[in-house]
């Protein structure tokens, strides 16, 4: 067994919540907080250096890159640190990107403090950590398939909850209108409904968006 403590970089843009982390994780044995990071690009950067053990990555920055892209960036590098997210966000369009990224965690900030260093000790050694409501909404998934959205599916659902056209959608995503119409005629047939308000409104009452 090492002595060697478990280094930590925190990334989230709250000056408030990095504080509360540190607090929180600093009075662990074994857990040392070596660095900070307010923005995604940053976290990335920092995490190249190759002395950090763990990333707790917040999901949304206040612009450029998110959370689920920093945290593919980081994995995708040779001797990465686990990243473990942390998120006020449990919905699949925003579990599913961070998770296929590579994340080896997924919690929720308000998790009871053992649960957070229990987490941080489990990715280090290379486990999954995952919130209880996470882990339920993926075994959900995976036992009724047909009836789950794809990720595109969720990204053009999402953006039609915002208001956007089918045309505008398409430009968003770089796709012709008529493939969004073909993304949002699987959604209605699998959520069971016949129109736009009411696939946005199953697919929040579900969960599979966050409005």
């Amino acid at each position: 067994m090492t002595d060697t403590p478990i280094r930590l970089l925190l990334a989230d843009d709250h000056p408030v919540v990095r504080a509360g982390l540190r607090a929180v994780l600093e009075t662990e044995p074994g857990i040392e907080v070596a660095a900070e990071a307010a923005t995604a690009e940053e976290a990335v950067a920092r995490a190249a250096a190759g002395d950090i053990d763990v990333v707790l990555m917040d999901l949304q920055f206040g612009g450029g890159m998110n959370g689920a892209e920093a945290t593919a960036a980081i994995a995708a590098r040779p001797e990465a640190p686990r990243v473990l997210i942390v998120t006020t966000y449990d919905s699949d369009a925003d579990t599913l990107p961070a998770i296929e990224a590579g994340a080896t965690g997924y919690l929720l900030k308000d998790a009871p403090p053992e649960d957070l260093a229990e987490a941080v000790r489990t990715a280090a050694a290379g486990r999954t950590a995952l919130a209880p409501a996470v882990a339920d909404r993926l075994m959900n998934r995976l036992r009724t398939p047909g009836s789950t959205l794809t990720r595109r599916e969720t990204e053009v659902l999402a953006l039609v909850a915002d208001g956007l056209s089918n045309q505008a959608v398409g430009h968003r995503l770089h796709l012709t209108e008529g493939t969004v119409k073909s993304h949002l005629a699987r959604v209605y047939a699998k959520l069971g409904v016949d129109s736009r308000t009411a696939a946005v409104a199953a697919a929040t009452s579900l969960g599979l968006i966050r409005r």
